[in-house]
């Protein structure tokens, strides 16, 4: 699929992206990509930000692939995992996520990052990409290698 046949739907993390931020940039390079916009990027709440990213879904008039960073993931795949009657996630065609935070680690920072814990961890309903890094102040890599393990997902290890 070329991207031009796909909506590309952008799922920043807490405090979104800003505009160096990869997201950003891919954003203003891909025709096809819109963001998620978050009522309160600083203070999420994961069924407001669980129910935006549905709402994006099911708004893309082309096969979804979802672009989601850091707490962006959790939110993605929770939009998903508890889509019970499978209509969004039969238009989700792909998913590239990056850097899944821990968010059942108590030590995480802030603490309400935990809301969005624990993640589902059955299969996802389409091919996936996880990255992660060796340095991640959010998370172990041991941690999103088994995350993307559980998921079904292809891991890509960004190194340091």
């Amino acid at each position: 699929m070329k991207i031009r046949d796909a909506d590309i739907v952008l799922v920043p993390g807490y405090r979104n992206s800003g505009p160096g931020h990869w997201q950003s940039r891919w954003q203003a390079r891909m025709k096809t990509a819109r963001r998620v916009e978050q009522a309160e990027w600083t203070k999420p709440v994961r069924e407001d930000w669980v129910r935006e990213v549905r709402n994006a879904i099911a708004e893309a008039s082309a096969p979804v692939v979802l672009v989601a960073h850091s707490l962006g993931v959790a939110c993605a795949v929770h939009a998903i995992q508890d889509d019970e009657d499978a209509a969004l996630s039969g238009k989700v065609r792909g998913g590239f996520f990056v850097a899944p935070p821990d968010v059942t680690n108590p030590a995480i920072r802030p603490r309400h990052l935990m809301t969005f814990g624990p993640y589902p961890r059955d299969p996802l309903p389409f091919p996936a990409f996880v990255v992660a890094s060796r340095n991640d102040h959010y998370s172990s890599y041991e941690k999103a290698e088994e995350i993307a393990a559980d998921w079904g997902a292809f891991l890509v290890d960004a190194g340091q």
